[in-house]
């Protein structure tokens, strides 16, 4: 697919690295206005010279609806930011598990909630949100609140794409598996053996390797684009066999 987001303007949470940031990198590429948000300006510079860097908090709702307010069409949202909290029931604090519902669910809430009028208004548009294949599709050990969060996404995405199907609005989401990214590099390095941890990520995986977060992108790009008018409510899994 070539130029398949000319002419829209896509805004794109987590933009700053990772997913957030390989989804920025192809929509640019596609031909779309892009809106990188991030909560932290840290990669700002390394974006796109065509993306419009956007420091914004996604559970922030009064500067989330200044964002929109700004740039009144949007024609595309992708909800990537998101957090991963590690441990089972027991090591899941509440300070944890508020953090993880804020970030994780209350986030595509908010966003959602703020361009939907516009896209309503419009007849057209598309939401994006990056949920995960560890929630109500496939489980994996100490992800408790992560699982969660992640099934309520798909969820989200659900009610969304049927709420508002007769208004020319779709929404779907994208369930990656385990992707190499700076984020699972972090856990990594956290690890009391990371090298064995990272050898451990590989093993779990059918498909012998990591996957790739411009493999995501691609995904989010054919459900952002209109090659895919005839798709709603849908959850892409992109976990390289994990959950089979």
């Amino acid at each position: 697919m070539t130029g398949g987001l000319s002419g829209k303007t896509c805004l794109v949470t987590g933009a700053g690295q990772g997913i957030g940031r390989a989804i920025v990198d192809r929509f640019c590429a596609e031909g779309a206005s892009v809106i990188a948000s991030d909560i932290s300006e840290e990669h700002f510079g390394d974006f796109p010279c065509e993306a419009v860097a956007v420091k914004l908090d996604a559970t922030d709702a009064k500067a989330v609806v200044a964002v929109v307010a700004r740039h009144p069409r949007i024609d595309v949202l992708v909800n990537c930011a998101g957090y991963v909290a590690v441990g089972d029931i027991l090591e899941c604090d509440e300070a944890d598990f508020a953090r993880s519902l804020r970030i994780n669910v209350e986030s595509v809430y908010i966003m959602a909630r703020a361009v939907l009028p516009g896209m309503r208004a419009r007849r057209s548009g598309s939401i994006v949100n990056i949920a995960s294949v560890v929630s109500t599709t496939a489980a994996a050990r100490r992800r408790f609140v992560y699982a969660a969060t992640k099934g309520a996404v798909i969820a989200m995405t659900r009610s969304i794409a049927l709420d508002f199907i007769g208004d020319g609005v779709r929404c779907n989401s994208i369930s990656p598996g385990t992707i190499d990214t700076p984020s699972l590099g972090g856990r990594i390095a956290a690890a009391a053996d990371p090298a064995q941890m990272r050898v451990d990520m590989i093993a779990r995986q059918p498909m012998g390797r990591l996957g790739r977060a411009e493999e995501v992108a691609a995904v989010a790009a054919l459900l952002a684009s209109d090659e895919s008018a005839f798709m709603t409510g849908s959850d892409i899994v992109i976990d390289g066999g994990f959950a089979l």
